[in-house]
């Protein structure tokens, strides 16, 4: 394991002309949606973004009136599903379902470095999860501390699956281990379900993934959580404890609550008069007693962003993650760009950064 992690670092007349420019627009906007929206999933199914993406793409359709599909198109930590979309015209009717505002794809080199995802991109969030490990009920493992000292007397050698290689577990997973002091086995798949089985199916040692994607596993008994990135403990109805992060390693507590975003993104160069119908449906969906409801039953954290606060939030993020890859890319198992090749700041120099140069908020 590399030394020199930062903790501070990653902390953190013309009426006229204009009517007639506008009106294709707005008789486009009017006559929005004219067919079935897909909204494209960058994980596999079952697995958190999946979950909460179709519970939000519904809440869409039912405030509206829209038919929206789902279809997943998992790998590369999103850069499938990113390439395609697109690839498709920028017209509203493909939407990316993305998690942590897709800031993988483009640290990891599966789409080109220029442009910024926030010239490119609309960012619309929903929500946030924190992370957690599982392990089946009958795992040696009976606490965090457990693993620490396994893997301490065997370096490398135990084993956490995550969402893929590079993504949102794979980095939480990389964070708790640089604050313990301990190299682990980082064992990819394609979302957060397939990472879930894996664990209870004894493919890998811990099950990384989120508290969401644990949960109903806990409760059945099939699972044990020895930790999750929350500020602090959460008791179930049952009493059963699922302990903070914190408490076995406090110098994590300034970061906590740390974990996966839930987002939508729609091409930016999509029509201004669309891309507002679809933020406006987007918060209204976000925003309903039926979403709340449903984030708060599966520990989701509701938190919506749009615009510049949205922007904002990942370019940070990227910044973040762009910093501690390459401090420990020889866990990563894959090329990371550096922040230089993306044009990116440190994470100290982010808030004189921001905006950069030539960043133009969407007027909608």
């Amino acid at each position: 394991m590399k030394n020199g992690f930062d903790r501070r670092a990653f902390l953190g007349g013309a009426g006229m002309a204009t009517l007639s420019i506008t009106l294709p627009g707005i008789a486009a906007a009017q006559s929005y949606p004219a067919r079935p929206i897909t909204v494209v999933i960058m994980y596999a199914a079952g697995g958190g973004t999946d979950v909460l993406i179709r519970k939000l793409a519904d809440e869409m359709a039912k405030a509206r009136g829209w038919n929206v599909s789902i279809a997943n198109r998992p790998g590369a930590v999103g850069g499938i599903a990113t390439q395609y979309v697109s690839a498709q015209p920028a017209d509203g009717y493909n939407i990316l379902g993305a998690a942590n505002y897709n800031k993988f794809v483009r640290v990891l080199g599966h789409v080109p470095a220029s442009p910024a995802p926030w010239e490119q991109w609309a960012f619309m969030k929903a929500g946030n999860a924190i992370a957690s490990w599982s392990v089946p009920v009958d795992s040696p493992f009976q606490t965090l501390q457990d693993v620490i000292d396994a893997a301490r007397e065997k370096p490398g050698r135990i084993s956490v699956s995550t969402s893929g290689t590079g993504g949102i577990w794979h980095e939480m997973a990389l964070l708790i281990a640089a604050f313990a002091n301990i190299e682990l086995r980082y064992v990819p798949y394609q979302g957060g379900q397939p990472a879930t089985l894996a664990g209870l199916q004894g493919e890998v040692d811990i099950a990384g993934g989120g508290v969401h994607e644990h949960i109903e596993l806990v409760r059945a008994g099939q699972f044990r959580m020895l930790q999750q990135t929350g500020t602090e403990d959460i008791v179930l109805e049952d009493g059963t404890v699922l302990p903070t992060v914190a408490n076995l390693i406090p110098d994590l507590a300034p970061f906590l609550p740390m974990g996966a975003t839930y987002n939508m993104m729609v091409r930016r160069d999509t029509p201004p008069e669309i891309l507002g119908e679809i933020r406006n449906a987007f918060v209204e969906a976000a925003n309903s007693q039926d979403f709340r409801d449903f984030l708060a039953a599966r520990f989701f954290q509701h938190d919506v962003k749009v615009g510049e606060e949205a922007d904002r939030e990942a370019a940070r993020m990227e910044v973040v993650t762009v910093d501690l890859f390459n401090r420990y890319a020889d866990q990563i198992g894959s090329d990371v760009l550096s922040a230089d090749e993306l044009g990116l700041p440190g994470p100290n120099g982010f808030k004189e950064w921001w905006p950069p140069q030539g960043y133009m908020p969407l007027d909608l």
